[in-house]
């Protein structure tokens, strides 16, 4: 960038300054998305260096893991909610993407989830995906899958059913509701793989926990989880 390009990028940012998705602060002209300050106050969980971690917990007894992480812990009122509130809510798939290449950067540095065949993420139904024009779940899994090379496939897992909203359910009645929710369109293309399954936030596992189900129905499926966030 020329020295005119600088002072009218410098202009531009004046006028419509580009503000960190985390704070709402404006950012510097090196910074993306994110301020310096947020991306070093984030709570990172730090789960991937921990077999036993929180996230691993919440599925013992309840489906079999290679290994599970979230990225961030989240709790109301945090820059991580409103980080997950821009990207759900605000037409912002870019804050997924960014998020994902994080997440790469920390799970690269475990063998069992860099060692994934494919990622999946968990499937919006079509007319939820319609009305937001994104699923948020895959714009974390594409910077995920730039940062440790691992495929995306999201034409296999598909959700069959919409459900009723889980924010104010039990754990007991998200797992009811989210029964039969999802399928496996073709299975034959997921023996012996090993699959890194990835949704955005996760509160009490019902969703994931459905999806691992149908997924470990096919012969010689492993599967890892990873999210963006869980829920504190």
């Amino acid at each position: 960038m020329n020295l005119r390009q600088t002072y009218f990028a410098d202009f531009v940012s004046l006028i419509f300054p580009e503000l960190c998705q985390a704070c709402a602060k404006s950012l510097y002209r090196n910074e993306d998305l994110i301020c310096a300050d947020c991306l070093y106050h984030l709570p990172y969980t730090d789960f991937h260096l921990n077999a036993d971690n929180t996230v691993a917990q919440q599925f013992w007894r309840r489906v079999p893991l290679e290994a599970a992480a979230a990225l961030l812990y989240f709790s109301k009122g945090s820059r991580v909610q409103n980080l997950m509130h821009q990207l759900k809510y605000k037409n912002k798939p870019e804050v997924g993407v960014y998020l994902g290449k994080l997440a790469g950067k920390r799970l690269f540095e475990n063998l069992i989830f860099s060692s994934a065949d494919v990622i999946i993420p968990v499937p919006l139904h079509k007319q939820k995906q319609l009305k937001r024009g994104y699923n948020q779940s895959l714009s974390f899994a594409e910077g995920l899958s730039e940062k440790i090379s691992i495929p995306v496939s999201i034409d296999n897992l598909i959700r069959v059913s919409s459900t009723e909203s889980q924010t104010k359910k039990s754990r007991i009645s998200r797992y009811e509701n989210m029964k039969e929710v999802f399928s496996v369109k073709n299975p034959s293309t997921l023996i012996g793989k090993h699959i890194l399954l990835v949704d955005d936030i996760i509160t009490t596992g019902a969703t994931l926990e459905a999806c691992c189900n149908v997924l470990l129905e096919v012969p010689g499926v492993r599967i890892s989880i990873a999210s963006i966030a869980v829920a504190t």
